[in-house]
């Protein structure tokens, strides 16, 4: 791999002149998973106290939201797939054999080796990098990621915040309506809490009211949403925090402010922080408790090479 730490003259406004190699070393694989520890579960566990659980995420069906060209298929061959076993027992079983893009659909969190950004020719995959400068002719096989797959992510157990912005504004917020960092200081501020409430290694959840449109809007629910723009993404880098989730489903704002800077969000805190991203989650049960901290809990699959995760986060209070 490369050491070369600088990019190409036409910067990216995301990344900066110099964005790699990563604070935790040239050949890190974990981002900002490095900041988590016992340390961590041990202060998660002190915002516990009502023992309740709240979902995060939503269900997978064929009828959930799908950026095109996505798809969900389940499929259940046989009925029943396999038996009778046993002649006395007659032993029967269902299989189901399901077709997806399992890192990238509903709620789920990106893998470091989800998004790059192209340095020069794209069909030199040396031009082509990654978290920590990786170039894609070290990290991609027809086969999977061979670097930066999701395998790499630790199991999360963590101090969480939310961030009631649609709390704040009163509103689902519209598509393409950008969150500052002034909106974020403000809903420290309506939530009760201060700055000092984040700690290195803490999971963000951002609720924008998009999520509200998970069912009732599949159709369009791609084609817009709001989100952090890429000054509020540099705001809460340095706050450190392992993961930044939202109930959208590209934590940034889309369409992009800029049309020139496609996902600067992901490039900031993905590529250059090394920030995990968990998108497309479910916050309406969690912003009802009122309870702004809490506990923050997931465990991607460990699909050695995938881009992603889905799953079940959820929080305890």
């Amino acid at each position: 791999m490369s050491d070369n730490s600088v990019d190409d003259p036409a910067q990216s406004p995301a990344l900066g002149a110099t964005w790699y190699p990563s604070r935790w070393g040239a050949d890190d694989q974990c981002g900002a998973g490095n900041l988590l520890g016992p340390h961590k579960v041990k202060e998660a566990l002190s915002l516990v106290n009502r023992h309740e659980i709240v979902r995060l995420g939503h269900e997978y069906d064929a009828k959930i939201p799908l950026a095109p060209g996505r798809i969900f298929g389940l499929r259940m061959p046989g009925g029943p797939t396999g038996g009778p076993y046993g002649s006395r027992s007659k032993t029967v079983w269902n299989d189901e054999f399901l077709t997806t893009e399992i890192g990238q659909i509903g709620t789920h969190m990106d893998a470091l080796g989800h998004l790059g950004r192209q340095v020069g020719d794209k069909a030199d995959h040396g031009n082509i990098r990654f978290y920590n400068g990786t170039p894609l002719s070290d990290i991609w096989s027809p086969y999977g990621l061979v670097r930066l797959g999701i395998e790499n992510a630790p199991i999360f157990f963590t101090p969480g915040l939310l961030l009631d912005v649609q709390g704040l504004k009163g509103r689902v917020m519209d598509p393409g309506e950008e969150i500052t960092p002034a909106d974020l200081q403000a809903c420290l501020q309506r939530q009760g809490l201060n700055e000092e409430v984040f700690a290195p290694g803490d999971a963000v959840l951002i609720r924008t009211g998009h999520g509200s449109r998970f069912r009732t809007e599949a159709a369009t629910f791609y084609d817009g949403a709001p989100g952090l723009g890429l000054a509020a993404a540099e705001w809460l880098a340095t706050k450190q925090p392992c993961v930044v989730g939202a109930d959208n489903f590209a934590v940034d704002v889309v369409p992009p402010i800029d049309p020139d800077v496609f996902h600067p969000v992901h490039q900031h805190l993905i590529m250059k922080h090394g920030i995990y991203l968990h998108e497309g989650m479910s916050l309406d049960a969690l912003a009802a408790t009122e309870r702004w901290r809490f506990a923050y809990i997931f465990a991607p699959l460990p699909i050695v090479g995938a881009t992603g995760s889905p799953g079940a986060p959820f929080a305890l209070l």
